[in-house]
């Protein structure tokens, strides 16, 4: 199978190309490395497994009211919750407005008015705004880390700190990690700490892309009984394999019980 080029655009980062390979719509950054993947015939699915992953925190936590995403590529996550949860208020971070551009234009990303697009850094945005904005986001998901590493502006404990404090008492920060990466234990480290050790692990993909899930102080606890439950529930409603996450979540985390669920 061979990709075809469909767009090619340049700015101060560097390259960012569209490209179409059999059913498969994908974004890079000018390196062989996808940052975004869409299926032609199912445009509103998430395709890419980490994606996917990155919704294993409903297990957890419905989604009802302000989510903040910092990182855009294609909009997959973006598109999928707007789509999905009616009652969410989404505010997006993206650095570079010709991927959100992009993103409109090839990835069917909507313009809706529960959607908030600023173009701004990542970690600029949070550390500015976090005393504006404290306890205001039930979920906040990170998806600015690919094979090079997580920017250095945003890997550091003063950010993620500034995150923790923009979550509601009960939210969740989930992270999209990489796992060979030397920045991997660091981040772990700081988190652990920040978040008293109420944090989960997901593997993805042979064990490198990794999840990680951030529990502020009053997040919901369910018995592992009721996990399951929601669990069925949740992948006849949107047709994910939670059960599958749930089942690796108690696989790879074995403090599983102690730190997020009541024995």
């Amino acid at each position: 199978m061979t990709e075809q080029l469909i767009y090619q655009t340049e700015d101060k980062d560097g390259i960012i190309e569209v490209k179409d390979c059999d059913d498969v719509r994908s974004l890079y950054f000018g390196s062989f490395a996808q940052q975004s993947a869409m299926s032609l015939k199912n445009p509103d699915a998430l395709h890419l497994a980490y994606t996917k992953a990155m919704m294993s925190s409903l297990l957890f936590n419905d989604i009802e009211d302000d989510v903040l995403l910092i990182g855009l590529g294609g909009g997959s996550l973006a598109k999928y919750l707007l789509q999905n949860f009616p009652k969410c208020r989404l505010e997006v971070v993206e650095s570079r407005k010709a991927v959100v551009e992009i993103a409109h234009d090839y990835f069917e990303l909507p313009r809706d008015n529960r959607l908030n697009m600023v173009i701004d850094d990542g970690a600029q945005y949070v550390l500015e705004r976090h005393n504006l904005q404290r306890e205001f986001y039930s979920l906040i998901m990170l998806d600015v880390f690919d094979s090079q590493g997580m920017a250095q502006e945003i890997c550091s404990l003063e950010f993620f700190a500034s995150c923790q404090k923009m979550l509601k008492k009960n939210g969740i920060l989930i992270i999209n990690l990489w796992n060979t990466n030397e920045q991997f234990k660091q981040l772990f480290s700081w988190l652990g700490s920040l978040f008293d050790a109420k944090l989960l692990f997901l593997p993805v993909d042979g064990v490198v892309n990794v999840n990680g899930l951030f529990f502020h102080e009053n997040t919901p606890i369910y018995s592992r009984r009721e996990l399951q439950c929601r669990a069925i529930k949740l992948e006849k409603t949107y047709h994910l394999p939670f059960k599958q996450f749930l089942k690796d979540l108690i696989i790879y985390n074995p403090n599983f019980i102690d730190r997020v669920t009541s024995k």
